[in-house]
């Protein structure tokens, strides 16, 4: 993504947010669109793919502190007309920058570093920056959700920016060489006067790159950069939960010049499992059991992410009762491990056998009714709820 994408498009409607939105705001929308404009939901939907792009692009801009300010900077100097040639000339555009060509800023200065030149006091050029940080990059993994309690390693592919392998980054065709801009003197940028006040631009004999490519790379096409496939190993830690967003340091786009990459952003999402939930870090389970098993107690075979285990159910226990199983939960960061709660849940039988009924009904009958004398009072005559 170039800086000139920067000006072209609103991030912020993109996102469907306003301007004044902040960074959890920010987020939020974005998790929402990212959910439902994946390529996974949406299957051979063209249009809902270039839209993923599209809010994965405005989202690494806007939830990043310091390319958003930049990026608001940028749009509000353009928008205000603060580029002028002169009274009686036209506004400043933005294709004045690149020449209305292609952007062949990646071997050079970027944009960014001229725009500071602009209002570096006059001076004249400063030159080429020096190295740069690679950008960080946004990326979302489905995990099932035992491979979410226990981690898992997982292959991911990544297509983004990088420097091209044929010319290096020079934009030149192999055995050739950039030559110095005859009109910058390899500056890339060119300074006027106004009266009592004067201004650099960039060059637009090279677009403000420095050097013109005589002879392109049949790779790149004078661009020196080009999209990649990365393949990636990833470790997702044990005990991520669905929404979570881990930072691989180093993993993101390439520096430039020789500078720091950036980082990767992995966002997890959980498939939900057919017996299990999660409550913070404890796992939840329900188990059925009869009516005498509650009354009399019993022993019960549960299954856990770890193997089988044996609950005791103390005779007399209610319905809704939980049951706790220490450290049979999920793994935490710190050490140890939470809990596997159990929940008790009585089962009526819609049927029953001659038998059955039978013996149900002499257990009535000796055990009598349920207390509930207080209900009866409340319900005899004259004692029904007070009038308002």
């Amino acid at each position: 993504m170039s800086s000139k994408d920067w000006l072209e498009k609103d991030f912020y409607q993109v996102l469907g947010v306003p301007k004044t939105a902040s960074t959890s705001e920010i987020k939020k929308a974005y998790r929402k669109l990212a959910r439902d404009l994946h390529p996974d939901h949406n299957p051979g939907n063209t249009e809902a793919e270039n839209r993923f792009k599209e809010v994965s692009e405005a989202y690494q801009v806007l939830a990043d502190e310091g390319k958003r300010k930049e990026y608001d900077e940028m749009r509000s100097l353009f928008g205000s007309g603060a580029f002028r040639r002169g009274a009686q000339q036209a506004p400043f555009d933005v294709s004045d920058l690149f020449g209305g060509g292609e952007d062949r800023r990646f071997g050079g200065a970027s944009f960014s570093d001229l725009f500071s030149s602009i209002f570096s006091g006059g001076g004249g050029a400063t030159g080429r920056a020096g190295p740069a940080r690679g950008r960080d990059v946004e990326a979302e993994v489905t995990l099932d959700f035992s491979d979410a309690v226990h981690g898992a390693t997982l292959p991911l592919t990544l297509r983004a920016p990088g420097v091209c392998d044929t010319c290096h980054g020079s934009g030149a065709k192999p055995g050739t060489q950039p030559r110095t801009c005859p009109q910058c003197h390899g500056s890339g940028l060119i300074t006027r006067n106004q009266g009592s006040f004067s201004f650099s631009e960039p060059c637009r004999e090279c677009q403000g790159v420095g050097t013109i490519v005589e002879e392109r790379c049949p790779e790149c096409q004078g661009t020196g950069g080009v999209t990649k496939t990365r393949r990636l190993t990833v470790r997702i830690p044990p005990g991520v939960a669905d929404g979570q967003r881990i930072r691989l340091a180093g993993r993101g786009e390439p520096g430039v010049r020789g500078g720091p990459p950036g980082n990767l952003y992995v966002h997890v999402r959980v498939r939900p499992d057919d017996l299990f939930g999660r409550s913070g870090d404890n796992l939840t389970l329900t188990v059925p059991v009869t009516f005498a098993e509650a009354v009399l107690g019993t022993d019960l075979r549960v299954p856990t992410l770890d193997g089988p285990v044996t609950v005791r159910v103390t005779p007399g226990t209610p319905p809704g009762r939980t049951l706790r199983v220490r450290g049979r939960g999920v793994p935490r960061r710190e050490g140890g491990a939470g809990d596997l709660l159990v929940t008790v849940e009585v089962v009526v039988p819609e049927q029953l056998s001659k038998e059955a009924r039978a013996a149900l009904e002499s257990f009535a009958e000796a055990t009598g009714p349920a207390p509930r004398l207080h209900l009866e009072e409340r319900s005899a005559p004259g004692k029904g709820a007070p009038r308002g």
